[in-house]
């Protein structure tokens, strides 16, 4: 009897896989002492990605009315 296995079975197996074992390998940074402040990234940077989802959807939308013009 020979097993049989497609590509798309394959691929999933290891997209699962790799799904998986990616926490294991990924490891926070250890904490600083106390005498220094911890500071927060979110401020300037969910404007810079807001930002480029906005100019991502005006290029899409500029897009798609090029192609409807043709």
């Amino acid at each position: 009897m020979k097993l049989k296995i497609s590509t798309t079975q394959l691929v999933t197996f290891s997209l699962l896989f790799v799904l998986f074992m990616l926490p294991s390998l990924l490891h926070a940074q250890p904490g600083f002492g106390d005498d220094t402040d911890d500071v927060p990234i979110d401020g300037g940077l969910s404007l810079l990605v807001a930002a480029g989802v906005g100019y991502g959807a005006k290029r899409l939308k500029e897009k798609k009315g090029m192609k409807a013009a043709k």
